[in-house]
């Protein structure tokens, strides 16, 4: 734990004792413990990380609340609660006397309080001047690079991750405050308790709901480096959003949706292996996407559908094919994204053929090549328009993410 922040910690642990909550030191150390997993700037974290190991009875929560609240605005002054802080709580708080603990022995003594000055200088709850941050680093380092630990945690982090596609408009109307229609039925109704006069005007809106989600990614030899990793990324995206199609493809187009349903990461990775047969050959891009636009176009790409293409664009198959392919995937769907692991290295250019016969028909190109290329592409994701934009024509080049259009 870095700098001054587990001082304050052992503190606060004090206060709630002072307030009547009753803290063991094993409490202390599961929430020291559970502070590693956790971001410490996110305060909702902290609190509620907080809350599930130092509160055992429900009587408790509320002294709990007031005492957090208190202490974390003022930690100089932990120990020394204000006369009318818990005045107000319910039923008795038995407050207990600050003696010497066994634990407290040689423990340096409580800073002063801290001036009602505001010029004062700022309480520092956590001194990272000689410390690092290992989120940030495995934020920024290539999939490729990761050790086997630092894959279990860039799991949990993916785990967190929240995948929030913009909403599309539905033909169907439902009440609303305003809108493009007017509800002639109720604004008729709601007239009879005027007497027949039109007082107020009733609209009906457009109905929206969420747009589905098609996945196809390339586990060809090229991409054998990053096929772990992105395995991870489909499984967590296919458990926080509902309507998701993942499919996989090298020589031959195989759908793993129901293969992910698994929970359990290691089973549905299992499930995986069991039913691809093509890991690590040769790449045909034209050909799996004509089976895809053949055989599930009609079932998946409804309801003004996102699609992903996830392949570092080299291909051995038909380049016309691939070209003709791409443009009736275009036309199909609401919004084509092609991810490329390779956009994310300095000077990268699309040179491949593959790649050539692909770019005029995409509408954004990104990388995702690491931890903070998956947070872009929510983000991107989330900042779609509700309405379909002008599509490129066939031969317009779209603008890779950190270029200038």
């Amino acid at each position: 734990m870095a700098g001054y922040l587990l001082h304050h910690i052992i503190r606060f642990g004090r206060t709630l004792r002072a307030a009547g909550v009753p803290i063991t030191p094993g409490q202390i150390v599961a929430f020291v413990h559970a502070l590693e997993w956790l971001p410490l700037e996110d305060r909702d974290l902290f609190y509620y990380a907080a809350r599930c190991t130092l509160v055992c009875r429900r009587e408790d929560l509320e002294t709990f609340d007031r005492v957090f609240e208190w202490f974390w605005r003022n930690p100089l002054m932990g120990g020394q609660l204000p006369p009318g802080l818990l005045s107000t709580a319910p039923g008795p708080i038995r407050r207990q006397e600050n003696r010497p603990r066994p634990a407290e022995v040689g423990h340096p003594p409580a800073p002063e309080p801290r001036s009602e000055n505001p010029e004062a200088p700022p309480v520092i709850l956590a001194d990272r001047a000689m410390t690092y941050s290992p989120i940030e680093i495995l934020r920024r380092k290539p999939f490729e690079r990761f050790s086997e630990e630092e894959i279990q945690r860039v799991r949990r982090l993916m785990a967190r991750l929240r995948w929030q596609i913009s909403e599309r408009e539905t033909r169907r109307l439902r009440p609303g405050p305003r809108g493009e229609h007017l509800d002639l039925r109720r604004t008729l109704r709601r007239s009879m308790r005027h007497y027949g006069e039109w007082v107020r005007l009733l609209w009906r809106t457009h109905k929206r709901k969420p747009r589905p989600l098609v996945v196809l990614c390339d586990i060809s030899g090229s991409m054998e480096r990053y096929a772990r990793m992105l395995l991870h990324f489909l499984h967590a995206l296919s458990h926080t959003r509902r309507h998701v199609e993942t499919f996989v493809f090298g020589t031959r187009l195989t759908r793993i949706t129901r293969c992910l349903r698994h929970r359990d990461l290691d089973e549905a990775l299992r499930e995986v292996s069991r039913t691809v047969v093509d890991w690590s050959g040769g790449t045909r891009i034209g050909e799996c996407l004509h089976v895809f636009n053949r055989d599930w176009g009609r079932r998946v790409l409804g309801r003004g559908a996102v699609v992903m293409i996830i392949s570092d664009g080299w291909d051995r198959g038909d380049v016309e094919l691939l070209g003709r392919e791409m443009e009736r995937l275009q036309k199909s769907c609401y919004r084509l994204i092609w991810l490329n692991p390779l956009l994310g290295i300095p000077g990268y250019q699309p040179l491949t053929r593959g790649m050539q016969a692909a770019l005029p028909y995409i509408d954004d190109f990104l990388p995702v090549h690491n931890l903070a290329s998956l947070e872009q592409l929510a983000a991107h994701l989330e900042r779609l328009p509700s309405r379909r934009s002008a599509r490129r024509s066939g031969l317009a080049r779209p603008v890779p993410s950190g270029e200038p259009e």
